[in-house]
């Protein structure tokens, strides 16, 4: 059994939905190692979250975006947390519909993902800043 794990800092995006399977693949080149295992991905962040979903037709991005800012409407007057400003509290309840981790199967070295399939993350602030994730790695 062998086991990797690396904390990466993710780039300030603006909001809306970021293909980075890249950066995850990039930041654990032993993923080559493992024939058959797991890749899990944590992000570190209550306001942005990450999901797997369709990485070809950009629309699919903007329609999350829209999809989700219609149902988690900002300046609702009901928010108690709203320190941050009005996105604050909306970006805690996207995040936690979404949910905070992804796991990946590894196939051959490989992350398993379909064809169409690419790792998310979904910035939920205005102004989320860096995002932290942990990315760990385990197989034969």
């Amino acid at each position: 059994m062998k086991i990797y794990q690396q904390t990466i800092s993710l780039s300030a995006r603006r909001r809306g939905f970021h293909i980075i399977t890249d950066e995850i693949e990039d930041a654990l080149p032993e993923i080559a190692e493992i024939g058959i295992g797991i890749c899990q991905v944590f992000i570190l962040h209550t306001s942005a979250s990450l999901t797997i979903n369709e990485n070809a037709d950009p629309t699919v991005r903007v329609d999350f975006e829209m999809f989700f800012n219609k149902t988690v409407r900002e300046n609702d007057p009901d928010y108690k947390h709203d320190y941050e400003g009005s996105d604050d509290m909306p970006a805690h309840l996207k995040s936690a519909l979404l949910g905070n981790s992804v796991s990946i199967p590894i196939r051959n070295g490989r992350l398993a993902l379909g064809t169409w399939q690419g790792i998310y993350l979904c910035e939920h602030r205005n102004h989320g800043g860096q995002r932290r994730l942990v990315i760990t790695v385990w197989g034969e």
